[in-house]
């Protein structure tokens, strides 16, 4: 329990304005979209991260997952899980859809902050999507397998590019 702080720091991280906890990767001056026809049913399960723009609260992360559950209320349950060093570390959460592709989370152990947490885009097949928050200060390219063929990953990055993200910022997830 004692290795879920730097995890706690993704709500934190997301929308706090100040650059000391995690600069912005983003143009924010480029309107940032979401998923119009975004499905919480076929957007639930795991996801790995396939890449990240660097955040304090991941330092050191390899092997990191995403598992969304879809709730009786139509949220989703979320559990962040990663490897730092060799040692498991995970947080759990809540997802509450705000819009079309538009979550807002809050993680146990870190009150009163919800996150936004958009869903960029998403294949037909719910195989491989793009996360990313309003204020530039976090973003994902994530896929149900922990690897990505290099087409889906261009299309992922050209995602990140339109929606204003500096893509030399980007950082590949191993796994």
């Amino acid at each position: 329990m004692r290795y879920l702080a730097p995890l706690m720091m993704l709500a934190l991280a997301a929308c706090n304005p100040v650059d000391t906890i995690a600069p912005s990767y983003r143009d924010t001056s480029v309107p940032i979209t979401s998923k119009a026809l975004f499905s919480p049913e076929r957007y639930a399960g795991t996801w790995y991260e396939i890449a990240r723009f660097p955040v304090s609260f991941q330092k050191g992360c390899t092997n990191t997952t995403a598992t969304y559950t879809l709730r009786d209320t139509g949220d989703l349950s979320v559990r962040n899980r990663c490897l730092v060093e060799g040692v498991e570390k995970e947080i759990e959460g809540t997802a509450s859809i705000t819009g079309p592709g538009r979550l807002e989370v809050s993680f146990q152990g870190v009150p009163f902050v919800k996150a936004p947490y958009w869903v960029l885009w998403v294949d037909e097949d719910y195989q491989t999507a793009v996360v990313g928050v309003p204020s530039g200060r976090a973003g994902w390219i994530l896929n149900r397998t922990p690897s990505l063929r290099e087409d889906r990953l261009q299309a992922a990055r050209e995602i990140l590019d339109f929606n204003g993200y500096d893509l030399s910022q980007l950082e590949m997830t191993p796994q």
